[in-house]
């Protein structure tokens, strides 16, 4: 599977900004998909999934209810809706696709290749 992030960038606190993962050489659709973050000095951590069988959402505590993940089929793309943001959201975003159930993807269980991601820089 081969996976393009975009949509990254610089924006202040509170702002949105809304990334995307196209997917090519699949249909994405078949996979849990997923969205990941690594912030400097930290793990790569789990923010939210998309579950392939019945289009079931999972977010982390600390994105919940500021995040949308949603997927064009037709686009074959993932995405990212992120409002109000915040700082501690600074972060290498990243995307992936895989046969786990959601809380195993989001929760390090993902064994596989990353992409180069998409820079989201939040400031205060």
């Amino acid at each position: 599977v081969q996976l393009v992030e975009s949509g990254g960038g610089l924006v202040q606190a509170g702002g949105s900004l809304r990334l995307s993962c196209a997917a090519s050489g699949v249909t994405f659709d078949d996979y849990n998909r997923g969205w990941f973050r690594q912030a400097p000095g930290k793990e790569r951590e789990g923010v939210s999934c998309i579950s392939s069988i019945d289009g079931k959402t999972y977010y982390a505590d600390s994105v919940r209810d500021r995040f949308t993940i949603s997927s064009d089929s037709a686009k074959n793309t993932l995405y990212l809706q992120m409002n109000s943001l915040k700082p501690e959201d600074t972060a290498v975003y990243y995307c992936a696709a895989d046969y786990l159930a959601c809380p195993f993807l989001l929760g390090s269980g993902y064994a596989g290749s990353w992409g180069q991601g998409t820079q989201v820089t939040v400031s205060s």
